[in-house]
């Protein structure tokens, strides 16, 4: 099991980035850098491969939404040069708030969108022939579509690797599956280990009966929170976690859209995200996160005492995890993360 941590992409994320440097020295495998409606994700990853000499560095995620197929994999490609082949291509479709309300287009077609995506990134990496597609995004654009002047093309650069790994966020079971069959890796938001097989076991044994075996088997980066503590400590310590969840179940979206709602109805808490939706929507967010239960967010975090964190990672492994993905709450990262280290 590697070991991975989400750069934190609000306030202050030059800060977040040396602490990745001093982390990468402990032994930190990947970062993740988030884009959502901040600061652009490449931007941060082409910083952290100038800093950086080991930790892979992922997007996760860029809408695919966001920019052209062809840009993703340039983008992708570029980073991968520039990080001496350290780059991970996470994709996602992020949600209608965000697409419509920031980006200003349609949120449609999702799954077929990303299907076609992957593939022409991967076209595009392999340089095998100049860039063609059918679907969704017609390269080149026909004549009726504009100018008759397009015509197929091939990167100009040699990339440092021919298939750099795509991982995709996806909850939905349409997704999950399309994830497990075509892509590198997957990157589920708020995993609960003990209940991950009966929300997504069918799909990813769907999607896996499909899978091309050049892929290999497919990576799961997931966690949450981690902290050592004891009693009253813990609990304290697992409120940190109470405003992300009650955004995510509460306020990514709206009522009857909203994927992370649907997602801890799923696994069994349908009345408590609804009265969490409720009391964000209405501005309540102090209260939709102290109504966020407490086993939800034991169950998605890695926080108690030594044994029960050394319990919670033997969870993650046996639900399929391959990367746990870690944001260290301590006074000491470098010590928390060397000794979870020696506990993978």
């Amino acid at each position: 099991m590697r070991l991975s941590m989400p750069l934190q992409y609000a306030g202050e994320p030059k800060k977040a980035a040396e602490q990745v440097i001093t982390l990468e020295k402990a032994g930190l495998d990947t970062v993740w850098v988030a884009e959502a409606y901040s600061y652009d994700s490449p931007t941060f990853m082409g910083y952290l491969a100038a800093r950086t000499e080991r930790v892979q560095i992922g997007s996760a995620i860029l809408p695919i939404y966001s920019r052209t197929p062809a840009l993703i994999a340039q983008t992708a490609a570029g980073l991968d040069y520039l990080s001496d082949g350290r780059a991970i291509l996470g994709l996602g479709a992020s949600g209608p708030q965000v697409i419509e309300g920031w980006h200003g287009v349609p949120y449609d077609r999702p799954l077929a969108r990303t299907r076609e995506i992957i593939g022409i990134c991967r076209q595009v990496w392999r340089r095998e022939g100049p860039l063609t597609n059918e679907g969704i995004y017609p390269l080149p654009l026909p004549p009726e579509r504009g100018t008759g002047l397009g015509k197929p093309l091939k990167l100009i650069n040699h990339p440092v690797r021919p298939d750099i790994p795509v991982f995709v966020a996806a909850l939905g079971a349409k997704n999950v599956e399309l994830t497990a069959e075509l892509a590198d890796g997957w990157l589920p938001i708020l995993f609960a280990p003990e209940k991950a097989g009966g929300v997504w076991g069918e799909p990813l044994r769907a999607g896996a009966a499909k899978r091309d075996a050049a892929l290999g088997p497919l990576q799961i980066s997931a966690g949450g929170l981690l902290a050592v503590g004891e009693g009253e400590d813990t609990k304290r310590l697992l409120d940190f976690a109470r405003p992300f969840v009650a955004l995510y179940v509460g306020g990514m979206g709206a009522k009857g859209k909203n994927f992370y709602h649907s997602l801890a109805c799923r696994y069994g808490y349908q009345r408590e995200a609804d009265l969490i939706q409720e009391l964000y929507l209405s501005g309540r967010k102090d209260e939709a996160a102290a109504a966020v239960p407490l086993e939800l967010l034991e169950l998605t975090n890695l926080v108690g005492p030594e044994s029960y964190v050394r319990e919670r990672i033997a969870a993650y492994r046996e639900a399929g995890v391959t990367t746990l993905d870690i944001t260290p709450v301590t006074d000491d990262p470098v010590g928390l993360v060397e000794k979870v280290r020696g506990w993978l």
